[in-house]
């Protein structure tokens, strides 16, 4: 599958378990990971509680933005036996922090609360009943699953842009011995 119809495929799918009632989080794992082919059940178990802002609070970060951080760093993040090893971490880091300024610049914030604010006026506590209801009212699941889509298609275009510079890279070296 060529890239541009990866992207849309990784928009799609996030914006469709989000619509569900998915969890921001857990929506933009699975539909990057799907895309990608990977099956690994316990990382989108373990996004569990980002959802909203870290546990419905709002307070956080958005759980699309951790959700695609997860996923760029488990393609490029370091592993435990190399813990102690400070620059094994940076290519995961400089990945994340480009995920964040491009959400950022597209959403003005990446906090969940002032995200809800910007985009219907007022925050929505999901563990309240009343604005739950008040939520579903005002559209919220297709203003979220539209954001989960963008930010599962940029994470997803990072991850694809670095796989192919990883791969030009190996190919050079492996020129290089020739």
């Amino acid at each position: 599958m060529d890239k541009d119809k990866m992207l849309q495929e990784v928009y799609e799918k996030a914006k469709a378990y989000e619509l569900k009632g998915g969890n921001c989080a857990q929506c933009s794992i699975a539909a990057i990971f799907e895309v990608l082919g990977v099956n690994d059940e316990n990382v989108i178990r373990a996004a569990t509680g980002l959802a909203d802002g870290v546990g419905l609070s709002g307070d956080g970060h958005c759980g699309a933005l951790s959700g695609g951080t997860i996923a760029i760093s488990y393609f490029f993040g370091r592993k435990k036996e190399d813990m102690a090893r400070m620059g094994k971490n940076l290519k995961a880091l400089l990945l994340a922090k480009k995920l964040h300024a491009e959400f950022v610049k597209e959403f003005s914030t990446c906090r969940c609360h002032d995200i809800q604010i910007k985009q219907f006026g007022r925050f929505f506590d999901m563990c309240n009943m009343e604005d739950l209801k008040a939520a579903q009212v005002v559209g919220m699941a297709e203003q979220c699953s539209t954001l989960v889509g963008k930010v599962a298609r940029m994470a997803l275009e990072i991850i694809l842009e670095e796989r192919e510079k990883e791969a030009k890279k190996a190919k050079q070296e492996e020129l290089s011995v020739l």
